[in-house]
């Protein structure tokens, strides 16, 4: 079970009993399993994405990456990774799916950041 101590002190207070709150965890589990799947979808089926990350040198709001790969795994409710573009790549510190065409990835050292990705300029 992934919830602190204090969580699960919390959620029994609640009127859970341990069996509902291990259901809980098994059902947090899944969902950012799927979201991971869902992220690595996204950067695989497309070879060209943009962004609102802010670039020091980027002569537009919505720079262009090539994706090389992103490879992510998950513990409990964490997404964890790498996001690797032609020429650089970044660790990823947590994600989740905004819609078909857009994601958000909490970016670690270099960026730090929230950044948006989406296959056109237009959608950020």
């Amino acid at each position: 079970m992934h919830f602190d101590q204090r969580t699960q002190a919390a959620l029994r207070e609640a009127g859970l009993t341990n069996a509902e709150i291990q259901e809980v965890s098994g059902s947090v589990v899944a969902a950012t399993e799927a979201a991971a799947s869902d992220i690595e979808a996204f950067f695989a089926d497309r070879e060209t994405v943009y962004s609102d990350m802010d670039l020091a040198h980027a002569s537009t709001d919505h720079p262009e990456h090539t994706v090389a790969y992103v490879d992510l795994f998950t513990h409990a409710e964490e997404i964890r990774g790498y996001l690797r573009f032609d020429s650089w790549g970044v660790p990823v510190e947590g994600g989740r799916v905004l819609d078909a065409d857009l994601v958000e990835l909490s970016l670690g050292p270099t960026v730090h950041g929230r950044v948006r990705f989406a296959p056109e300029p237009e959608r950020l």
